[in-house]
C-alpha cells in the first residue's frame, strides 16, 4: 500500500525524463579546475614580465571581477543545458496514473504440432480464440506476447494496447519462428525478460503449448525463475489421442521420414510440473470461455498495483525554461566585456 501511494505521488511530481545525463554535470568541476590552472598561468606570466609598476599600468583596466563573472555565466549555462537536455516534465492529467492491473505475458506454441485438429479448426487458432478472449477480460492488465517453436521471440513489449496485441496475436503462425520443436524453457525465458528484473512482484506468465516435444530444461528453468517472483499458468491444449498434423501448404497430413502419417498429442505431465512449480495452475483448453474463466482465477491471487503507463500519459514539459535560460545566459556571457572602462584623466 505504502509503495502504491508512493509510486502515485512520484507520478505526479515532476521529474526529470533522462536522469542518465546527469553525469554531464561534471563538466562543471572539470571546467572548473581549467579555469584555475588559466588564472595560475596569467600570474606566473605576469610575474615574468617584469616592473610590477609597469605591469599594473599596462592591465589597469582589466577586470577580475568581470572576468570571474564571465566564467560563472558560462558554468550556470553548462548547467541549464543539461538539465534541458534531462527534460523535466509533469503528467499533464490523471490518463495512466489511476489504471490497476498486472503484467502478463502469453507464451503461444506456434510450432507445426499446434496444426492438429484435434480441435477445430486447429489448436493454433483455438488458442488464437482463447487469447482474445482473455484480453477482452483483461481490459486494465499490460499483456506482452512471446511467440515459440524450436526458438523464442519477443512478439510484443508489455503494453496496455490490447488492440495492437490482438493485431500480433491473429497473425501468429509457424512461419514466425523457422524453427522447429517446442522448447518450453527458452519461451519461460524470453517472457521473463519483459519484466522489470528490480521488481520481485507482480510477474505472471500464461503458456499455451501442446507439450509435445519434451524439454528437459523446462522444469528446471520455471523453478528458477519461480524464485525471482514469476507465476506461470500452463494451458494446454490438444488431446492425449492425439491428432493429425495437416500441413498447409499441402492441405495432407503430415508424415515421418518413413512415410507414415505423424500423430501429436498432448503432453500434459510437463505442462504440469511447470505449473506446480511456479505456484501456477494447469488448464486444459476445452472450452474458452471456461479456460479464461479459470486463468481469470488464478491471476486474481496476484496483488494488483497502481502503475503509470507512460506511453498513455499526456506530459507537460519544461526543458525549454532551461534552453531559454541556457540563451540568455551565453548571451550575457558574451555581451560582458572583460576590460572596465577607466575614469578619464
Amino acid at each position: 500500500m505504502l509503495s502504491n501511494i508512493a509510486d502515485h505521488l512520484n507520478a505526479l511530481n515532476p521529474r526529470f525524463q533522462h536522469i542518465q545525463f546527469t553525469w554531464l554535470l561534471a563538466a562543471i568541476p572539470f571546467f572548473i579546475l581549467l579555469f584555475i590552472l588559466l588564472v595560475r598561468w596569467k600570474r606566473k606570466v605576469v610575474k615574468r614580465m617584469g616592473d610590477k609598476k609597469l605591469v599594473g599600468n599596462l592591465t589597469a583596466n582589466f577586470s577580475h571581477i568581470l572576468f570571474n563573472t564571465r566564467f560563472a555565466l558560462l558554468l550556470l549555462a553548462i548547467a541549464a543545458g543539461v538539465m534541458a537536455a534531462m527534460n523535466l516534465r509533469k503528467p499533464g492529467g490523471a490518463d495512466g496514473i489511476n489504471r490497476k492491473g498486472i503484467d502478463v505475458v502469453i507464451a503461444l506454441d506456434v510450432s507445426k504440432s499446434m496444426l492438429a485438429t484435434d480441435l477445430q479448426p486447429n489448436r493454433l487458432e483455438r488458442a488464437k480464440q482463447f487469447i482474445g478472449k482473455l484480453m477482452n477480460a483483461m481490459p486494465n492488465d499490460r499483456i506482452g506476447l512471446v511467440l515459440f517453436a524450436g526458438k523464442a521471440y519477443m512478439q510484443m513489449p508489455l503494453t496496455t494496447d490490447h488492440g495492437a496485441a490482438q493485431m500480433f496475436v491473429s497473425s501468429a503462425s509457424p512461419d514466425a519462428v523457422p524453427q522447429q520443436g517446442t522448447v518450453i524453457s527458452d519461451a519461460l525465458k524470453m517472457s521473463a525478460n519483459a519484466f522489470n528484473t528490480a521488481e520481485r512482484r507482480f510477474k505472471a506468465v500464461v503458456l499455451i503449448s501442446d507439450g509435445e516435444d519434451h524439454d528437459p530444461d523446462a522444469v528446471k528453468t520455471a523453478g528458477n525463475l519461480a524464485e525471482q517472483g514469476m507465476m506461470i499458468t500452463t494451458v494446454g491444449i490438444g488431446s492425449a489421442e492425439g491428432s493429425y498434423i495437416v500441413d498447409p501448404a499441402t492441405g495432407e497430413n503430415k508424415k515421418d521420414e518413413t512415410g507414415n502419417p505423424v500423430i501429436s498429442k498432448l503432453n500434459e505431465d510437463e505442462l504440469k510440473s511447470i505449473a506446480e512449480n511456479t505456484n501456477g495452475a494447469y488448464i486444459h483448453l476445452e472450452g474458452s470461455d471456461e479456460a479464461v474463466e479459470a486463468v481469470k482465477k488464478q491471476l486474481s491471487q496476484i496483488e494488483t498495483k497502481a502503475f503509470g503507463d507512460v506511453s498513455l500519459m499526456n506530459f507537460k514539459t519544461y526543458y525549454w525554461w532551461f534552453a531559454g535560460a541556457m540563451l540568455i545566459l551565453l548571451l550575457a556571457e558574451n555581451f560582458i566585456p572583460e576590460r572596465k572602462k577607466l575614469a578619464a584623466a
